[in-house]
């Protein structure tokens, strides 16, 4: 089996998800782990899909290739994944950021969080409100290593808040299963 991340970007407009799963069915191609969501307009998906070891490249990307033209997006790219490693660490608290906006927030808690090796799993920001008083909102999954204990967290957490005058919070994250 070979394995593929797959992107695409563009315009929303119904039918794309429809177009690009397609020309995977169509060469036999299976999604096996994806993300996509829609900001501001514009839609964005990331697909991680497996194949046959025969796949026929050329032809594959030739076909994502006039997909691309007739759903109008602006991108679609095709990696093949030579390394598959696990699904990386598993997320284990919620921190979620809300402020007024400004420039730098997203820089700033992700350094302060990498500093102490937490990884990111998942995150997602939002402008709210109108552009006399925006509201910004940023949610974050994150994998806190055992090394580091909740104390250390919200201390950390704190100060960032502090610096980025935003309010800053952590909860440990409930593990569902999708």
């Amino acid at each position: 089996m070979r394995s593929f991340a797959l992107s695409a970007l563009g315009s929303d407009r119904p039918g794309i998800v429809a177009g690009v799963s397609r020309v995977l069915l169509e060469h036999e191609i299976n999604i096996e782990d994806s993300q996509m969501t829609i900001l501001r307009g514009h839609f964005a998906m990331t697909l991680i899909v497996a194949t046959a070891d025969d796949l026929d490249d050329e032809r594959l990307l030739a076909d994502l290739a006039g997909a691309r033209e007739q759903l109008g997006l602006d991108a679609v790219t095709l990696n093949e994944i030579t390394e598959t490693g696990d699904d990386g660490p598993e997320p284990s608290h919620i921190v979620s950021v809300y402020g007024v906006d400004h420039p730098g927030i997203v820089h700033a808690v992700s350094t302060a969080l990498a500093e102490r090796s937490i990884g990111i799993t998942d995150l997602e920001t939002r402008v709210l409100g109108d552009q006399s008083n925006p509201l910004y909102v940023m949610v974050i999954e994150v994998a806190v290593p055992g090394s580091a204990g909740p104390a250390e967290l919200d201390e950390l957490l704190a100060r960032i808040g502090e610096e980025q005058d935003v309010e800053i919070t952590a909860r440990p994250l409930e593990q569902d299963v999708l």
